[in-house]
């Protein structure tokens, strides 16, 4: 099985493009929320996303955008986007949004594996350190696999003798595409971000996305992918929409 793994598209379309123009062949695809928020492309992420016909798990910002839930958590520049984009998406895409299904996500299809958004225990934990990581790989009652998003930052943890430590691709070049190859070994628990598909905070511009990879032997591998798109293009579409300069900004910097 070759499972492509998105996460956290934040309406930004040309990232999107460039990652699925980028993806090796694959035989299912599963999203880890955040679809829509930040950038301005949401009814056209959505579309794409929806056309996919792949599983979804909510995101914090796929609540808010959607009206589900107020956004007196979120930052003044992320209650724009999320206003702005509830007023600029079409009927049928708040609907769509308002029904995705929150995490864990489980199926028969994926077994020994478990897609959430932020964490197995809390859709909108971030996991960003070994504490967190600890305290969510040590329950039981959760798949040793766990794909998550949320925190924009490629990598994850791994459960190694009962203490967790972090893990990120590392890269030949800060240029071009890249990829990096990770082999999971086998009897240890993992919890891994493929990154974020349309705003990425690891100080990496490029868009990201994975590609997790198991041919029914005893070893899976995981692939971490960096692609570069038309940055300008988004920032432009986030200018015209009259949406906070700053949204345009960080796309360039990766924070």
């Amino acid at each position: 099985m070759r499972l492509l793994l998105l996460s956290d598209i934040h309406a930004n379309l040309e990232a999107l493009e460039a990652c699925l123009a980028a993806a090796p062949a694959h035989d299912r695809v599963v999203n880890l929320g955040d679809v829509v928020g930040y950038n301005a492309s949401p009814n056209e992420v959505c579309e794409q996303v929806i056309a996919m016909g792949a599983p979804v798990v909510r995101g914090n910002h796929d609540r808010a955008c959607s009206g589900m839930t107020d956004v007196k958590d979120f930052n003044p520049v992320a209650a724009i986007s999320a206003y702005w984009t509830r007023n600029s998406l079409k009927p049928e895409h708040l609907e769509w949004l308002r029904a995705l299904p929150q995490g864990p996500l489980r199926s028969n299809d994926f077994p020994g594996m478990e897609f959430v958004h932020g964490s197995p225990s809390d859709e909108d934990e971030y996991l960003l350190n070994t504490s967190s990581a600890d305290d969510n790989l040590e329950l039981p009652e959760h798949a040793p696999l766990i794909f998550f998003g949320h925190t924009h930052i490629q990598g994850g943890f791994i459960d190694e003798e009962g203490e967790s430590r972090p893990f990120r691709p590392i890269y030949d070049s800060l240029e071009g595409p890249v990829e990096y190859k990770m082999w999971l070994t086998p009897g240890e628990r993992y919890l891994i971000n493929p990154g974020s598909v349309g705003q990425p905070r690891d100080n990496d511009w490029r868009a990201a996305f994975a590609l997790y990879e198991h041919n029914g032997g005893p070893l899976a591998s995981v692939t971490f992918y960096r692609v570069p798109y038309d940055i300008e293009q988004t920032q432009q579409r986030i200018l015209s929409a009259q949406l906070p300069d700053r949204l345009a900004a960080r796309l360039k910097l990766g924070r």
